[in-house]
């Protein structure tokens, strides 16, 4: 025999009741004592207290199989369901009103919030001087304002331009105001400073402002060459020497050429061999950059160690 129909303690959630229809559980559910129900109306429940194996124990005998599968697949929604309504019901018997109930309130956590141990990257400070590397020579440059990295270059020892470009006045092609070109010098027995210098002067002014690499004449050919500056200087603490020419062209201001040679501080310090190419000319940069640019060139990785020995750079004007 199987309990009569009424209103039982839902199996699947007890805080609330089920309608059972005698035979099996339908989907009308309530909680105990709550107003404005929405369930459908159901027949009163009977009078008679439910049999001692009810519904909440175990299935009646007789329950379908559609009823079986329902109940089974519902049972999940159903909990979540009834906690939430029975959440607010019990807001609304404290006084409150749906309108104004307070959300639960979740519980703090246990300890405290974890603390991120990533490192930090370290940012390059705002004041700090920019600088460009020659890692074949083991050498840093100073990068003055109004200078910047090679940019659209064919050789790949120019260290620095000035910025911007501008037609070349003679031949054609586009020119800069100014380059440091850095190398290593090769295939020479000599090693003295002072005589690399010398022997390289000619090539570099010619380089800059006679013909370019293809046999063109940007400036139209040099007229005329004039020695303004020569002597020892300290480069990154090592001994060094320096010449600087002043050349007049066919077209356009010209330039001072500067070739700065020293022994480098890596390797088999074989000599460096640094050339200056500054336009004449009020577009031109100040010649006292090819001074600052001399006086702040320092081993790679060594920042303290620079010139300051033996003889000023020579006559800027």
């Amino acid at each position: 025999m199987t309990p009569p129909s009424g209103w039982y303690p839902d199996p699947s959630a007890p805080h609330q009741e089920r309608w059972w229809d005698g035979a099996a559980w339908t989907e009308h559910r309530r909680v105990p004592g709550a107003a404005g129900y929405a369930a459908p109306q159901a027949p009163p429940p009977s009078p008679l207290p439910p049999y001692a194996a009810g519904p909440g124990q175990c299935r009646p005998a007789g329950g379908n199989g559609r009823a079986k599968a329902v109940a089974l697949t519902t049972a999940g929604a159903v909990l979540v369901s009834a906690i939430v309504t029975g959440v607010l019901l019990l807001g609304e018997d404290d006084g409150g009103t749906p309108g104004t109930q307070n959300p639960p309130v979740s519980s703090p956590a246990t300890g405290p919030a974890p603390v991120s141990t990533a490192p930090i990257p370290s940012q390059p400070s705002a004041d700090a001087p920019a600088v460009v590397e020659d890692p074949l020579n083991g050498i840093t440059f100073p990068l003055p304002d109004g200078w910047v990295r090679p940019q659209h270059m064919a050789e790949d020892d120019v260290m620095m331009t000035t910025e911007g470009t501008y037609d070349c006045p003679g031949d054609g092609g586009v020119c800069r105001h100014g380059l440091v070109i850095s190398r290593t010098v090769t295939g020479n027995a000599e090693s003295s400073p002072k005589a690399l210098a010398e022997q390289d002067i000619e090539d570099a002014a010619d380089d800059a402002y006679d013909r370019d690499p293809v046999g063109d004449k940007p400036f139209g050919g040099i007229e005329s060459r004039e020695r303004v500056g020569a002597g020892p200087v300290a480069v990154a603490g090592r001994a060094g020497y320096y010449v600087r020419w002043r050349v007049t062209t066919a077209e356009g201001p010209g330039g001072y050429v500067q070739s700065l040679v020293f022994p480098s501080t890596v390797g088999t310090e074989s000599p460096i061999v640094v050339r200056y190419v500054f336009d004449a000319g009020e577009e031109g940069p100040p010649l006292a950059t090819m001074d600052e640019i001399t006086d702040g060139i320092r081993p790679a990785g060594d920042a303290d160690t620079g010139g300051g020995v033996g003889s000023g750079i020579g006559p800027t004007d």
